[in-house]
């Protein structure tokens, strides 16, 4: 065969063959090569992966699903990877629903990008969900709302709140009225809610008690997201638990189910994923038990957290929740630490007061922070450093290490080289990252979960390390203020080796934290570094870890390799701003359907609206206010540098103000010119902004002659001589929503009766000075929803920038005419009144 092989071909058969296997390589793609068909099936599973993860998406989220799904394909360039990825996420967004609503107003052309899109919204800012989600959320309200699951009678849990536990506890009011309610309720799903340190795991004790005491020993079983926080819960109910994934697999392979009158009680229930939530309470339904979700909304949630265990919350009037919080040592952190979880701004101010603030750039408060936890850890303390990054973290824990090593607490002769760089060695204090139940103790009770605290006994030549629990960083404090302080690797009589492997990809060093590590853990005092960019979930976690004291080391700038400062930088920043900016941020993952109107609530906004109306006055006025200033009398080429600078932006504005304020320009920016030169200016349009803003502050005349302020909702200056078309009809279009919105927004405060309104006393009942009572409480609503305000007061914290001043000021005075009008007509009714004799003026 070789030979007539070798003969036909003209060349040796062998080699031949050998070059056509040896460049064998695969089929490399082209962008048309794929199918839609196979396009739209990859879209419709990129959908359903992501929507195991995330309540709802945007775009960014399917092109990494995307990308991942597509990652084994071989593609001819890049250009045709990036084409393919493109086309699967277009057809996710087609499977997906659209939960942003469209743009309320039409925008010119000028603000529209090449695909017809407008500038005034964030590309790939749109958010969507699925029908699946949707339902999966429909179906845990459902469930919520049925009142046909297992009960207690009544008198078995009185029985309970009545008598101490086995530690000579007595549920505080709050636990005991949870607990009632939870137990008689007779929900199919239900629902605890309790803030740091408030006393969950004593009511869900008590809540067993009870239960075991009607339905029978073992009728109370545990589940918790993680397998670290499914065996707390089993440590302290003493009751068989798992981890909700590991669950979901058993019943799947082995058929595990629940049983009829059990109660499951899913622990740290705020981490849980929608439909995870959803597949479990299905088969609790079906088999006739109870479904208890504990935990608490306003601390943090896992990557694929949906938000179900909020929704589910806020979405009852009479959610069981417990208020009083046992674990702080000072009576005023307990009033203060549930400020900073519905984020009131009062309680910053509460935190400074009692020193636990500090502030300054960023290498100062790392070292604050560190030196602090030192300090407390040297005097015998337990507790922790927080930090927002984990490049912060592992600089901290390199640090302390060093410092342990240099006052020779750690001898660093037998060490292992940790994933980040570090190293760890006999006394260190590590943490696990990953599950791993095949490395166990020899009593085979404890294994190596994932947010483990250990500390290391021993180091192997071969790299492995043999580890013991850390009590020492995990003590607990019970609902009573004692501390316990459980004893190093004695709870189950043991240590573990773990593999080289293991030590080199899943250990990091344990004496700094992220927050996301600190919830759940309670120490003696806490030391957080907190970055303009933390979240209100962050840093309430964060700030309720120390039963003695928790402090917080404010960073005012963002440190990098550079040496300018961001462009975002606030010189002028302060704890309290950073601070209140922190509390302003919620990072808690949203249910779809509060996403729904949290979407309409950001885009309809007046912040929003006003922005998109100043922008587009700022274009339609450009030449109007250009041609103003070089008619002015400055010289062409101050002119042309004023209108030049970046400073021409802020004049125009205060151009605009000063016309809505009536005051004649052509008259008044010439005067304010000739009355200094500008040969010392750096910048000649920030100095006319100076001089325009010290000369309109007030309306132009006085007395009767002073004509009324033209501002839209009392706050946003019109803009006047706007001359194009499509421009002017933008800009009234937006007026009209923002009427509208300031309109809605004080009626639904006042419908729901919300705490600000207070101070509006009472509406009139004359029409005229109803009107004008109206008309300032408008200026009012307008104000908090333009800067966000959700403070109980009406103007909430005091302004930071010099246009909220302004607008403050604008409000203030509002206020206090609305206030005049409340008192105006008590005392008219009080004129009114029988006891007083006679017709009234009124009359």
């Amino acid at each position: 065969w070789r030979e007539r092989a070798t003969k036909s071909l003209g060349r040796d058969a062998t080699t031949w063959a050998r070059e056509v296997t040896d460049n064998d390589k695969p089929l490399l793609l082209r962008a048309d090569d794929v199918p839609l068909i196979v396009i739209g099936e990859i879209g419709r599973s990129v959908v359903e992966v992501v929507g195991e993860k995330r309540s709802t998406w945007r775009r960014w989220n399917l092109m990494a699903e995307a990308s991942r799904q597509t990652m084994g394909w071989r593609f001819a360039t890049m250009h045709d990877r990036e084409a393919i990825v493109a086309m699967v996420a277009d057809a996710a967004e087609f499977a997906s629903l659209r939960l942003t609503p469209p743009e309320l107003g039409a925008s010119p052309v000028v603000f529209r990008r090449t695909d017809g899109t407008s500038v005034f919204r964030p590309k790939s800012s749109t958010v969507f969900t699925s029908e699946s989600q949707l339902a999966a959320e429909d179906r845990l309200l459902e469930r919520a709302a049925n009142l046909g699951g297992s009960t207690v009678t009544l008198a078995t849990v009185e029985k309970i709140t009545r008598s101490p536990d086995a530690d000579g506890r007595m549920l505080g009011d709050d636990q005991a009225d949870a607990l009632t309610r939870i137990a008689v309720s007779g929900r199919m799903l239900d629902v605890l809610v309790g803030p740091a340190g408030a006393g969950k795991t004593t009511a869900m004790n008590a809540l067993r008690r009870a239960w075991e005491a009607q339905h029978g020993s073992g009728s109370v079983v545990g589940l918790a997201p993680s397998a670290v926080a499914a065996q707390v819960l089993a440590d302290d109910l003493g009751i068989a638990t798992e981890n909700t994934a590991k669950w979901w697999q058993n019943h799947l392979i082995h058929g595990t189910a629940f049983e009829a009158g059990q109660l499951v009680i899913i622990d740290e229930a705020s981490l849980a994923g929608t439909l995870s939530l959803d597949r479990i309470t299905h088969l609790a339904q079906d088999a006739g038990a109870k479904v208890l979700l504990v935990g608490d909304y306003a601390q943090l949630q896992s990557v694929d957290a949906g938000g179900a265990f909020a929704m589910i919350a806020r979405d009852r009037a009479d959610t069981p929740e417990l208020v009083d919080v046992h674990r702080f040592t000072h009576a005023w952190e307990k009033t203060a630490s549930l400020e900073l979880r519905h984020g009131r701004t009062a309680a910053i101010d509460t935190y400074l007061a009692h020193q636990r603030i500090a502030d300054g750039d960023a290498e100062a408060m790392t070292d604050a922070a560190y030196n602090a936890w030192r300090a407390d850890r040297d005097a015998g303390l337990v507790s922790v450093l927080i930090a927002e990054t984990h490049d912060d973290v592992t600089a901290l824990n390199g640090r302390a290490r060093a410092d342990l090593i240099l006052n020779k607490t750690l001898n660093p002769d037998r060490e292992v080289e940790l994933r980040d760089g570090t190293a760890a060695g006999v006394g260190d204090t590590i943490i696990t990252r990953l599950n791993k139940r095949e490395l166990r103790t020899l009593v085979g009770r404890d294994w190596v979960r994932n947010g483990d605290i250990w500390t290391v006994t021993a180091v192997g030549d071969d790299g492995t390390i043999t580890i013991a629990r850390d009590y020492g960083t995990g003590t607990t404090v019970g609902d009573d203020g004692t501390i316990k302080a459980r004893r190093r690797g004695r709870r189950f009589g043991g240590s573990i080796v773990l593999p080289a492997s293991y030590v080199a990809e899943h250990v990091d060093l344990g004496y700094a934290v992220t927050a996301y590590r600190a919830q759940g853990i309670t120490t003696d005092s806490t030391h957080v570094l907190v970055e303009p960019t933390s979240t209100r979930e962050t840093f309430y976690v964060a700030m309720t870890r120390g039963r003695h004291a928790n402090h917080a080391y404010v960073t005012l700038d963002r440190a990098d390799d550079h040496a300018q400062l961001h462009p975002g930088d606030d010189p002028h920043a302060t704890a309290r701003s950073v601070l209140y900016g922190v509390l302003q941020h919620s990072g808690a993952e949203l249910s779809a359907h509060e996403t729904i109107v949290a979407e309409q609530e950001q885009w309809g906004s007046i912040a929003q609206l006003a922005a998109e109306y100043e922008t587009i006055a700022a274009a339609a006025q450009h030449d109007r206010w250009a041609a103003l200033i070089r008619c002015s009398g400055l010289s062409d080429e101050q002119a042309e540098s004023a209108i030049e600078s970046e400073a021409f932006g802020p004049l125009a504005a205060e151009l605009r103000r000063a016309e809505a304020n009536h005051h004649n320009l052509d008259a008044l920016l010439p005067r304010l010119v000739a009355a200094r030169g500008f040969d010392d200016a750096d910048d000649i349009a920030a100095v006319l902004h100076y001089r325009v803003e010290r000369a309109t502050g007030r309306p132009a005349g006085s007395g009767r002659t002073r004509k009324p302020t033209r501002l839209i909702a009392g706050l946003i200056p019109q803009a006047h001589g706007v001359i194009d078309v499509e421009m002017r009809a933008a800009l009234d279009e937006r007026e009209e929503l923002i009427a509208a919105r300031a309109d809605a927004v004080l009626d639904g405060a006042l419908a729901e009766s919300v705490p600000w309104t207070k101070a509006l006393g009472t509406r009139p009942t004359e029409p005229r000075r109803a009107a004008a009572w109206r008309k300032s409480a408008r200026v009012i609503a307008a104000y908090r929803d333009r800067y966000r305000v959700t403070d109980d007061t009406p103007l909430g914290a005091p302004p930071e920038s010099a246009v909220q001043k302004i607008d403050a000021a604008r409000a203030r005075a509002a206020l206090d005419r609305v206030r005049v009008a409340a008192e105006t007509v008590d005392d008219a009714h009080a004129a009114r009144s029988p006891s007083r004799g006679g017709p009234s003026r009124a009359m």
